[in-house]
């Protein structure tokens, strides 16, 4: 039966429309508010706990009273006896440094100086500019030699700088895309700009509660990022779903046309917004730090968007009335309630349901035959970024001398029963590990605990670091260290947590994916009442991801357009994009599949039989899904022209994926998997005669 009362989604548009400057004001409060308490609210950030074995070594270290000291490198190629002797004499005076040692390459070419920052706290970073300086000097001493300096601060200073570039190029790309895009769906200037600026305050707002939530959460710079380009992808598309019907609406007069779709596309926001949030919170219980600041991110962003389209847009559209075509652009954005294109396609495939779903089905399993290869594998700094990079061109060339160096191992030791772990019988342990072990081995204090530093060779993070690795646990430590009474070990380092990262992402994987399968299911059988719906959205979202996990592996893995994004292949894919693809990607596919079934569902309920409410339906919605999926591929896909391999990786992942969706997918197979039940597809109670912008449309029955 229908509500008695109108649905809340309607209720709450029809406050806002009695009061618009309120919503209007209210919002914008939220959103200085929301800035405020970020910038001026006392804290400090919290620090991301890697898994598993890594993770017990990072928290003994965390428990001492002094810091693991950072190490830097100095390639000196060729090799040149006077020029390394003048480094090493250069550093040991500055003042900045200690232990200076060097080593020759096995192949006699190359030299590495190797030393130690000094100071603690701000004195870091100036012993560090001093120590770079003094590579400098002597650099210009020696004109005939390469000196390169990579390590520990140096490296990740690069990855910083980098990172804030890529998300500053973004934020001017995507902006321009996005406005271009909508002109050209809405052909208006004033119509463009209420998405864009809707969006802009709603990723404004969510950066600022982002700030406070860092003090508890760890929010990395990749939350950041992703944070922003799914602000901007869902606040776009919601506006865009409700301004789209409420023009459609028009004729019913202003303030009724935005309380119809209030009744529709506003449902179809709810219920989608929700979905994507709670399959975004399945990342939870993969139990890793980083991920809990994507999902608190993710959360924060998608709901404030929910929120902006059900509130503040239609007090917005209320207020601007008819002058919301207003910078009319000719030729663009006609007022087409019904997409001719779709309609022709859906009208099509529903005529031979069976023969166009096996061709799209065989489509969609051909692009994911490369995922049965896939291999997740975190890339190293080296691989992250292009060598034009200077820092990430001498590590580049130090990895090549010297295997393994700029990734090292940190074995870990600490006493259990508590106090000094350095004691002669585990100096004696060490030593016989180290003798088995690539050199060179460097044994640094840290307070009460021990870090033995031990190269890995390969890249630091391929197949030959990861034997390494897994030699050094289960074989090296427990037959030398491990013998030691009282003395416990853990190996950490950049290797390690990408290793322990991977391997705790694939163990919680079924508890993942099963949550997000069972939700999705839930969620539909109880908005659409049919148990065909929920089975025909699951199959066709896992078609979707498992699509865009053969390309990726396609791309990236095996290189394939490899020079024309820019990027030279690892072997590999990041650890934890394919879980986090499957969660986005099947949140944002319920989404478009949730808004064009919502229309199938209006004219079927007005009486129109089934084939002709699907093609009505998909007519109706696929235009603006498309818009909508053009809007997310544009701002996914600005992340291709960034350096890291990781953001582009992201990028070609989603925009693929969501245009996959909403054309193939919700476009031919949607349609003709649903002529396949026919009639069976809705139950015999839903009345028949209920108009086509019935409050029921979208309404959770109580």
């Amino acid at each position: 039966m229908l509500p008695a009362k109108p649905p809340v989604v309607e209720s709450v548009t029809n406050w806002s429309l009695r009061h618009r400057a309120a919503a209007i004001l209210g919002w914008l409060a939220l959103v200085a508010l929301a800035w405020a308490v970020g910038a001026f609210a006392p804290g400090t950030d919290a620090r991301s706990t890697p898994a598993g074995d890594a993770g017990t070594g990072q928290a003994v270290l965390d428990r001492q009273s002094t810091r693991e000291p950072f190490w830097e490198n100095v390639l000196v190629q060729p090799r040149s006896p006077a020029a390394t002797a003048d480094l090493v004499s250069t550093l040991t005076t500055s003042g900045a440094v200690a232990d200076v040692r060097s080593q020759v390459s096995a192949d006699g070419r190359s030299e590495l100086v190797t030393f130690r920052i000094t100071g603690t706290g701000t004195e870091i970073r100036s012993h560090l500019a001093t120590a770079t300086a003094a590579v400098g000097t002597v650099a210009a001493r020696h004109p005939g030699i390469r000196l390169a300096q990579a390590g520990d601060l140096s490296v990740s200073g690069a990855v910083d700088q980098s990172i804030k570039e890529d998300i500053k190029r973004s934020e001017t790309r995507s902006l321009p895309l996005t406005v271009l895009i909508l002109l050209l769906v809405f052909g208006s200037l004033v119509a463009a700009a209420v998405p864009v600026l809707l969006a802009g305050t709603t990723v404004f707002a969510a950066f600022g509660i982002l700030s406070v939530v860092d003090n508890g959460v760890p929010v990395n710079s990749a939350t950041s990022a992703i944070t922003l380009l799914i602000g901007m992808a869902v606040g776009v598309d919601y506006s865009l779903f409700f301004l789209r019907r409420a023009r459609e609406e028009r004729a019913h007069g202003v303030d009724e046309s935005i309380r119809i779709a209030a009744r529709t596309s506003g449902h179809v926001i709810v219920v989608s917004g929700l979905t994507v949030v709670l399959c975004v919170t399945g990342l939870l219980f993969t139990g890793l730090d980083n991920l809990r600041g994507l999902t608190v991110g993710t959360v924060l962003v998608v709901g404030l968007a929910v929120l902006a389209a059900v509130t503040v847009l239609p007090a917005t559209l209320s207020l601007l009335g008819h002058r919301v075509d207003g910078g009319r652009i000719p030729w663009l954005g006609r007022r087409r309630t019904r997409s001719r294109f779709w309609a022709a396609v859906a009208g099509v495939v529903t005529r031979k349901p069976a023969l166009w779903s096996g061709i799209a089905t065989a489509v969609l399993v051909l692009l994911t035959l490369p995922a049965l290869g896939i291999r997740l594998q975190d890339p190293a700094p080296t691989e992250s970024l292009p060598r034009s990079v200077p820092v990430i061109d001498a590590a580049t060339r130090m990895q090549e001398a010297f295997p393994g160096i700029t990734m090292p191992a940190h074995v870990v030791l600490w006493n259990t029963r508590g106090g000094p772990v350095d004691t002669p019988a585990v100096r004696q342990a060490i030593a016989a590990l180290t003798a088995e072990t690539p050199k060179p081995a460097v044994v640094v204090p840290v307070d009460q605990a021990l870090v033995v530093r031990i190269p890995l060779g390969g890249t630091g993070n391929d197949e030959t670091a990861s034997r390494t690795l897994t030699t050094l646990r289960e074989t090296l430590l427990p037959r030398t260290v491990g013998r030691v009474d009282g003395v416990g070990y853990a190996v950490a380092g950049r290797t390690a947590e990408a290793h322990d990262f991977t391997a705790q992402t694939l163990a919680r994987a079924p508890l993942v994916v099963g949550f997000i399968l069972l939700l999705a299911f839930v969620l539909l059988l109880v908005v659409f009442r049919s148990v065909a719906v929920p089975v025909v959205s699951i199959l066709l979202n896992l078609l979707s991801v498992g699509a865009a996990y053969g390309v990726l592996t396609l791309v990236f893995q095996d290189g394939f357009l490899a020079p024309l994004l820019g990027f030279t292949p690892y072997g590999g894919v990041l650890g934890w994009l394919p879980m986090f693809l499957f969660v986005l990607l099947f949140g944002l596919s319920t989404d478009y599949h949730v808004f064009i079934l919502s229309r199938i569902r209006e004219r079927r309920r007005s009486g129109v039989p089934a084939r002709q409410a699907i093609v009505d339906g998909t007519a109706s919605s696929s235009g603006v899904v498309t818009s909508a999926a053009l809007i997310m591929t544009g701002v996914f896909s600005v992340f291709l022209s960034l350096a890291a391999i990781e953001y582009k990786m992201l990028g070609l992942g989603m925009a693929f994926a969501v245009l996959l969706d909403a054309t193939l997918v919700r476009g031919v197979l949607l349609p003709a998997s649903l002529s396949l039940f026919g009639e069976r597809l809705w139950p015999a109670q839903v009345p028949a005669n209920c108009p086509a912008s019935s409050p029921g449309g979208l309404a959770i029955p109580k």
